[in-house]
């Protein structure tokens, strides 16, 4: 379901700030003059080598007259993410002296902190297009999934305050400070502190933050040394509409005050903060296609693209990156029903409808969640065949498809974990997974977390986080007949070829040496090319088979951990997807992919390889003579959960919803179903949100 695509493309507001600038002679913090980038030196002949952003001029001002507020779009999630590793100091560059740091040069900068000379240290760049709800390569994320779930702490349970202090080992050895260093880093951090809310959370294991939370506190340790610039790789991924307007306030208060300045790194789905002034946009292909002010770049972007393949006439999208053009609107039975004021339908008073008879996989009746006195899941009451009554209630049935929408920290992922077995309380909860509770019942045995995970498939970012960064790609897809991440998969040879029909449909998106094809239509003419003897056709008078199907070997070298975060989000979707379980669960599951791989996703996600995503169509199936399915689409017995905070992430076989509270917020879940409306209209989304 496809709402707007791109950013609200609003008229760029004038950014009001009481800061008094320096004369606008001052130098540059970064200053980047007809430069072209390389991974290697382009004296090695390497056709993986090639040139980054050729001819680049760019210039990050140190104190402008008027404001300049960057942001760095990609369709692709290597493309800025390189790009922004250039702003850093980071890849070779052609001439040398095509890049500088004049700024730094200064006796400003080396009065504040001489440190902040080198340019890694006074431009710091945070990323968060795969680190899950962990803080980044700190070492902090637990020593398993389910720790985070645990009431007992750790020694390694790092406090936020450890963790901002830098102390996230044991026996850390002490710093040796200098007179008056020590006063000035506990200032900053005060200040830091405040300015970022984290007040109450000082002293909460860092692995139990939420995810916004955990976007804050990553800023919070990169402010903490006071860097002159900050670059933000893809902030508000993962976040719900209130949340991503709260960071997007406290990152624009930064960034007026030049402490530090700040640059984005967003997708073509993620929404423009109204003070961004200056863009620039990225083709796939590590080009540049416009830098310049905001409303010039976004005008000249306009008139390139016809506006017809623009979502609402207000993004930038590519037509083969708008993918599917349909979306969806709220819609429920005549009965136990609201008409809200934008027209849109509810359930009252949180009541689920389950119109079908089918069976039921999972069943929560009156759950709720509590950890001491702070209650996480379930503090409402819900309306159950007419009767209110306490906690969380819920129930999936075969077939069904689900989306669960809420603020972060609502509980989506911790109903998650309960169905998956991950959170400790489900032992002692009133859940029913597969008919069965976990501890055993007078008549029938509990049901172990082998069982339970055997007929689940989950791809999550708390699951990225934790999967082994060594396995191949094949052994990465192999893995769903596995008992643990390391576990030897068990396979029989239909296993073998539904794994290769998935490597061969994906190669583009998993191998990062492709350099052909996947189009079916190709494949097809190939086909019919050798069926009729040529170019291969006839060897000593014999017709000799053309060999059609790719070559797979290529999985077996490449790791898991070697490949692109949005190649590792599609391996571990197909390791959800590929043994076709009983309930398929997918928290932010597209997230980091750019446009036409998450469609293809979605296609793959409905129908398997019968349906081929060509980039500036609409999604095409195949005929059965050009293609032999091995994969089909989501069954019919199967069920779907799935989690996200936009509305482009949302496959279109979702027809259920609920939407959870705010923490702390009494009111009830809400539930609803929907169908289908037309592509121009966001009210299902909006309704949802109560935006």
């Amino acid at each position: 379901m496809r709402a707007t695509a791109f950013f609200s493309f609003l008229p760029s507001t004038a950014i009001r700030s009481t800061i008094t600038t320096p004369s606008a002679s001052r130098l540059p913090v970064i200053r980047i003059d007809n430069a072209t980038f390389y991974k290697q030196h382009p004296a090695s002949a390497n056709a993986s080598n090639p040139p980054l952003f050729s001819g680049l001029t760019f210039s990050l001002p140190s104190f402008p007259e008027r404001p300049q507020c960057w942001s760095i779009v990609s369709p692709s999630s290597t493309g800025k993410t390189t790009f922004l590793e250039v702003l850093q100091g980071q890849h070779i560059c052609i001439p040398s002296n095509g890049r500088s740091f004049p700024y730094l040069s200064t006796d400003d900068v080396a009065a504040k902190d001489p440190h902040l000379r080198v340019p890694t240290r006074a431009i710091r760049y945070v990323g968060f297009n795969g680190m899950g709800n962990t803080a980044g390569g700190s070492g902090i994320r637990g020593a398993y999934l389910s720790a985070r779930y645990e009431s007992r702490r750790e020694d390694t349970d790092f406090s936020l305050m450890d963790y901002l202090n830098g102390k996230t080992s044991l026996n850390a050895s002490e710093e040796v400070t200098v007179a008056g260093e020590s006063s000035k880093k506990e200032e900053i951090l005060r200040e830091v502190i405040q300015q970022l809310k984290l007040e109450a959370l000082l002293d909460l294991p860092v692995g139990n933050l939420s995810n916004g939370q955990t976007r804050r506190a990553r800023i919070a340790k990169a402010l903490m040394s006071a860097p002159e610039a900050l670059l933000l790789d893809e902030p508000f991924m993962g976040l719900d509409p209130p949340t991503t307007s709260a960071i997007s306030s406290l990152l624009y208060n930064l960034a007026a005050s030049n402490a530090p300045r700040i640059i984005l790194g967003l997708r073509p789905q993620d929404l423009l903060p109204d003070w961004i002034t200056h863009l620039v946009y990225l083709d796939s292909d590590h080009t540049v296609a416009q830098i310049g002010p905001r409303d010039v770049v976004l005008n000249a972007l306009r008139a390139v693209w016809p506006p017809a393949s623009l979502p609402n006439n207000s993004g930038i999208v590519r037509s083969e990156q708008a993918g599917r053009d349909t979306q969806s609107a709220i819609f429920v039975s005549n009965q136990n029903i609201n008409q809200s004021e934008d027209g849109v339908s509810e359930v009252v008073s949180g009541e689920a409808q389950h119109g079908n008879s089918q069976e039921a996989l999972i069943e929560m009746s009156g759950v709720e969640v509590k950890y001491g006195e702070k209650q996480v899941l379930g503090a409402w009451e819900q309306m159950v065949d007419g009767k209110p009554e306490r906690g969380f209630w819920w129930t999936v049935k075969r077939g069904s498809r689900w989306g669960i929408f809420g603020p972060n920290g609502s509980g989506k992922t911790t109903i998650l974990s309960l169905i998956c077995s991950d959170h400790p309380q489900t032992y002692s909860l009133p859940i029913k997974l597969f008919h069965r509770s976990r501890l055993p019942t007078p008549g029938q045995p509990g049901i172990s977390i082998f069982d339970v995970q055997s007929r689940i498939g989950y791809s999550s970012p708390e699951v990225h986080a934790f999967f082994p960064r060594e396995l191949t790609i094949r052994q990465t897809l192999e893995n769903a007949w596995a008992d643990t991440f390391r576990g030897k998969a068990l396979l029989s040879h239909e296993n073998d070829l539904v794994v290769d029909a998935c490597l061969r449909w994906f190669e583009r998106e998993l191998n990062p040496a492709f350099g052909g094809s996947d189009s079916v239509a190709e494949v097809a003419q190939q086909r019919k090319a050798a069926k009729r003897g040529r170019p291969h056709g006839r060897k000593q008078g014999k017709l000799v088979e053309v060999q059609l199907e790719r070559d797979v070997d290529w999985a077996d070298g490449v790791r898991f951990g070697e490949v692109s975060v949005a190649a590792q989000r599609v391996a571990l979707l197909l390791r959800a997807l590929i043994k076709k379980p009983d309930v398929v669960i997918l928290d932010e599951a597209f997230s980091a992919m750019d446009a036409t791989t998450r469609d293809k996703c979605m296609a793959f996600l409905a129908y398997g390889e019968s349906v081929s995503v060509q980039e500036r169509k609409k999604s095409v199936p195949t005929k059965e003579s050009e293609r032999k399915v091995a994969i089909t689409g989501l069954e019919a017995r199967q069920a779907l959960i799935c989690v996200s905070h936009l509305a482009e992430e949302v496959p279109d076989l979702v027809t259920e919803w609920m939407r959870l509270p705010e923490p702390n917020e009494g009111k009830p879940v809400r539930f609803g179903t929907w169908g289908s409306l037309g592509s121009e209209n966001r009210e299902w989304w909006d309704a949802i949100w109560k935006l």
